[in-house]
């Protein structure tokens, strides 16, 4: 979703830096990229592990980026070139349509309704309160048997390393569209399809799969 659906890993990542900052934690643009994809707990957990916070004050500043992600997402979030596309393309061919986040489901939420596309989306699931988040393939696994489909029927589209891995450790086929800057990296090479954009994505690619 974030990255993929809609242009939203910049605005993640500026609210992550503004909330660390406020705790005097300073992270790199590379820091924000190995740990994109995370659930928004295990990436406060990570990052903070040396300030010896406890679980409380740990989920309140992942709700402080939460909140002010969605706000951002509100303000300045912009659909990625061919959403609209890709979704007509799946449900023009009777494919069912499942949503598979990291994110917490009120962002989900948000993001649908900002961009109009919830109509096309038949499940929802959000690692945020599973055992394991991506990597682990857990909410791909949800997302399939809420589908009541087979994992092994499955074409996942991802943007990140981490969901990349989760897709394949539930044995989906996976696509991944990585951003500009990411395209050339060699961790793409277990996916099973890579494109540079949705609008890219045709019948020849279902073949290939």
């Amino acid at each position: 979703m974030d990255g993929l659906l809609i242009d939203s890993e910049p605005l993640w990542s500026e609210a992550a830096t503004e909330v660390f900052t406020s705790y005097g934690k300073k992270l790199t643009a590379a820091d924000l990229l190995s740990t994109m994809g995370l659930r928004t707990s295990e990436f406060v957990s990570w990052w903070l592990r040396d300030y010896k916070f406890d679980n409380t004050e740990l989920e309140k500043v992942a709700e402080k980026i939460v909140e002010l992600v969605i706000k951002k997402i509100k303000l300045e979030g912009k659909a990625m070139p061919g959403v609209d596309y890709i979704l007509e393309f799946f449900l023009e061919r009777g494919y069912k349509i499942g949503l598979a986040t990291s994110s917490p489901m009120r962002v989900a939420d948000t993001i649908l309704n900002l961009l109009n596309i919830e109509k096309y989306i038949q499940v929802k699931t959000s690692a945020e309160k599973l055992a394991y988040g991506k990597p682990h393939p857990q909410v791909y696994l949800e997302c399939a048997a809420d589908l009541g489909s087979s994992p092994l029927e499955c074409i996942c589209f991802e943007d990140s390393v981490n969901g990349m891995i989760a897709a394949k450790a539930a044995r989906m086929k996976c696509v991944v569209v990585p951003a500009y800057n990411q395209q050339k990296d060699e961790k793409w090479s277990i996916a099973d399809l890579k494109i540079s954009s949705l609008k890219n994505f045709s019948s020849l690619h279902i073949n290939l799969l």
